[in-house]
């Protein structure tokens, strides 16, 4: 227990400050020339004192079978003792004690944004049960419960509300601390807290099932990866150490001088070079997190950095996921309450965002949607197809989907919906028996951000921007034109989508996939880099390499401007290191550098590279910042030249090239 206690931040602490306290004594007894055995004394006291925390951090290492630095720095201040050269000894383990006590409490503070999650978690909520309202533990409530959300109170659970408004903080998932005002049919997230208002919650999620428990599980599993310039590292340092043990055993035999072999044994000490890495990973992925955007380590921030084409799908992406019902066209006979409400019964058993829009729709002209769907088959890309019993226990079978779940359409019907496409609405239709009954016209408002984001992603090296959709073509080259897509490929089956991002990685580009469905998790594990958005499914957040919590494409600009930054660090933190180290050992070969300067020196390069990872702490990116304040909807009839691509990647599919 007392050696845990020595290697801990609070130990190096107290040791660094009573170690610089001694020697400060020393150097003013040495100026009055007194006390020659009492400065030996402090200064022996001070080598052990220093010195005991980094010979434990050394056995340990030695115990997994790894040459720590540590292990240099024990060898060469025991040599240092043995030898009556006390000062070496003395200034050699403070000074690498004070740079491992800046080195851990640089990581700590990095790590706080985790602390002050777990800490903001919600414990307790108030669930109306049997009619009342009653307080519960977090971990007692239920899927399908009712939660009240007061002013000033945390919102417990992931869900819908039912009744009430308010406005709701999201800083605690989004990053930012603008109020988003809430009412019925909006969902809100664990952890967010209510500024104004009542709001009653349907738990959709509960527990760790949450996105404010998935946040705090990311995040851990984030900070303890290693990307792969750390990864190289730490490789280097277990064949770097035990090298310079033998270059200074050689030294010794050959110029027998001591001082000389341990002077050199402690200026290679690459002490920078092992940290440069993990200090800005962390501060990175810290700085991401707190800005909504959840990076699942470093290998996953290292090839963020490298992306050069996005790939993006439409519906609940590059749009808000939210569409409404424009128009309802029947034929056949059949009436617009009947085409609406068999679609809405057969779409209660569906996930899909369409879906669910229309079953909002009917519920909200009041249809009676009480048919249980039975026989249910869902034919991703195209549509859903089942059958419904009538108050007199006939089936009905009903088929919701696009055109290519029908082989044959009127072209009176394919017209009709061809000119509402034209608007930029998709075509969901209907057909009951096996008879068309109709289609349904559906619209899905952008995300107001994405045209100004992607337009600055640009700037951070995105050369091409891409958009697979299920969608029509002509509502895809709707969507396109308006927020500065440059290649669209359209009515894409989910496979076809994988296909589109093998190939654009075949043809050299790294690829990252960002969408928020089922039918996106293919592709966003087949990219180089995966994206999911934060109110996606559970399937493409666990697909994904990062997470953007707020569902917001600033989130992703911020991420990607962060992510180069992180890389730029390492970079630059290891030049700083490798640098320092080559002129010290040259310095130690020319007599121009001894143990004592040359210690200070190697510690300067630590505190330096530290210092430069903290920079990453409140990193911003001022077009993130601006579009997150201000964001402007695209215009809505934004006109750009559009073209048919000669070739297109998919040979049954339709590219467009938006310019």
């Amino acid at each position: 227990m007392f050696t845990q206690w020595l290697t801990s931040l609070q130990a190096k602490k107290y040791i660094s400050l009573g170690s610089a306290t001694l020697l400060v004594v020393v150097f003013l007894l040495s100026r009055a020339n007194t006390a020659a055995q009492l400065q030996e004394g402090i200064l022996i006291a001070v080598s052990v004192a220093a010195g005991i925390p980094i010979l434990i951090s050394a056995v340990r290492a030695l115990t997994v079978k790894a040459f720590s630095i540590d292990l240099l720095v024990t060898i060469a201040v025991a040599g240092a003792l043995i030898i009556g050269e006390y000062v070496e000894s003395a200034v050699v383990a403070f000074l690498f004690i004070f740079g491992a006590y800046l080195e851990v409490r640089t990581l700590a503070k990095t790590r706080e944004s985790l602390k002050n999650l777990i800490d903001m978690a919600p414990k307790e909520a108030e669930v109306i049960r049997h009619g009342e309202s009653v307080v519960v533990n977090i971990d007692d409530v239920e899927v399908g419960d009712r939660v009240v959300v007061r002013v000033g109170g945390q919102v417990p659970i992931d869900g819908t509300v039912v009744k009430g408004e308010g406005a709701i903080n999201e800083a605690a998932v989004t990053g930012e601390p603008v109020a988003v005002v809430k009412s019925r049919g909006d969902s809100v997230w664990s952890g967010t807290v209510a500024e104004t208002g009542y709001l009653e919650v349907r738990a959709d999620r509960v527990g760790e099932d949450t996105t404010f428990s998935q946040i705090i599980e990311l995040v851990e599993e984030a900070q303890d990866s290693k990307a792969p310039t750390q990864k190289f590292l730490d490789k280097f340092a277990n064949i770097y150490t035990p090298a310079i043990i033998v270059a200074a055993i050689v030294a010794w035999a050959v110029t027998k001088d001591v001082r000389f072999a341990l002077t050199l044994l402690v200026i290679a000490c690459p002490g920078a070079l092992v940290i440069s890495t993990p200090v800005s990973l962390v501060a990175g992925l810290g700085n991401a997190s707190k800005h909504g955007a959840l990076i699942k380590g470093g290998d996953a921030l290292e090839r963020f950095a490298k992306i050069d084409t996005l790939v993006m799908d439409k519906t609940g992406t590059v749009t808000e996921g939210r569409p409404e019902v424009n128009a309802v066209v029947t034929f056949n006979g059949f009436t617009e309450a009947e085409v609406l409400a068999a679609a809405g019964s057969l779409e209660q058993a569906s996930e899909h965002p369409l879906g669910r829009m229309i079953v909002a729709s009917a519920r909200e002209a009041g249809l009676d949607l009480s048919a249980t769907p039975s026989e249910v088959t869902v034919i991703r890309g195209k549509g859903i197809e089942g059958r419904l019993a009538d108050r007199a226990g006939t089936p009905l079978h009903v088929v919701v989907g696009s055109a290519r779940m029908f082989a044959d359409l009127p072209s009176d019907a394919r017209q009709q919906a061809a000119a509402q496409e034209q608007l930029g609405n998709t075509v969901s239709f209907v057909a009951l028996d096996g008879r068309l009954a109709g289609f349904i016209a559906i619209s899905d408002r952008l995300r107001p951000e994405v045209a100004d984001s992607i337009a600055a992603l640009r700037d951070t090296g995105i050369r091409t921007f891409v958009m697979l959709t299920g969608d029509n073509r002509h509502t895809a080259n709707a969507v396109a034109q308006a927020v500065g897509i440059d290649e669209v490929y359209a009515e894409l089956m989910p496979a076809d989508k994988v296909s589109a991002v093998e190939n654009l990685k075949a043809g050299g580009h790294t690829v990252a996939m960002i969408g928020d469905g089922v039918n996106d998790a293919p592709a966003i594990a087949t990219a180089d880099l995966g994206i999911a958005m934060g109110g996606g499914t559970d399937v493409s957040m666990e697909s994904a390499d990062v997470v953007l919590v707020g569902n917001r494409f600033d989130q992703l600009l911020q991420a990607r401007a962060t992510a180069r930054a992180t890389a730029a660090n390492m970079r630059q933190n290891t030049a700083i290191a490798l640098i320092t180290v080559f002129f010290l050992i040259a310095g130690v070969l020319f007599d121009m550098v001894h143990m004592g300067s040359g210690m200070f020196i190697h510690q300067a390069s630590v505190i330096i590279v530290v210092l430069n990872a903290m920079r990453l702490i409140t990193f911003r990116n001022a077009s993130a910042q601006r579009i997150a304040s201000h964001p402007r909807a695209p215009e809505p009839n934004a006109q750009r030249h559009v073209t048919p691509a000669a070739s297109p990647v998919i040979g049954s599919q339709v590219q467009t090239t938006v310019k």
